[in-house]
This record gives structure tokens, C-alpha cells and sequence, in this order.
């Protein structure tokens, strides 16, 4: 199996903690709310970034300018 690629590379909770600006706690509390889709690795979770990504599109607001 040497040298077969597994898909993206999977994030820590921290690491992800990171990019989102937020504590690890808050991570953790998105994972166990379904908000957050996470894998479990033994006793840790690691996250896809395509699912980090799908979470910030989903909630994407989009603000309509209006010319008054």
C-alpha cells in the first residue's frame, strides 16, 4: 500500500481551531451538534478540510446592498 494516496489530508481539532478563529472547545461542541462532520481516530476526531468549507458555506451570509 506504499505510496497510495487516501484523499485530503485530515485536520486536527486544534488545527482547525485555527483556521476557524475559534477554541478547540468550540470545535468539539460543532462535531457533537452534527454541525461539523468529523472522523474518529482512536480516541481523537479529524476533520476534512472540504467539510471545515462546506461549514463556512452553509452559513455564509450574503448581504444585499440596496441604493438608497
Amino acid at each position: 500500500m506504499v505510496g497510495r494516496e487516501f484523499g485530503e489530508p485530515l485536520l486536527t481539532v486544534s488545527e482547525v481551531a485555527q483556521v476557524m478563529r475559534v477554541s478547540n472547545m468550540t470545535v468539539y461542541r460543532l462535531i457533537k451538534s452534527g454541525q461539523l462532520s468529523a472522523v474518529r481516530v482512536g480516541k481523537n476526531y479529524r476533520i476534512r478540510r472540504s467539510d471545515v468549507d462546506k461549514y463556512f458555506t452553509e452559513r455564509a451570509v450574503h448581504v444585499d446592498e440596496e441604493g438608497s
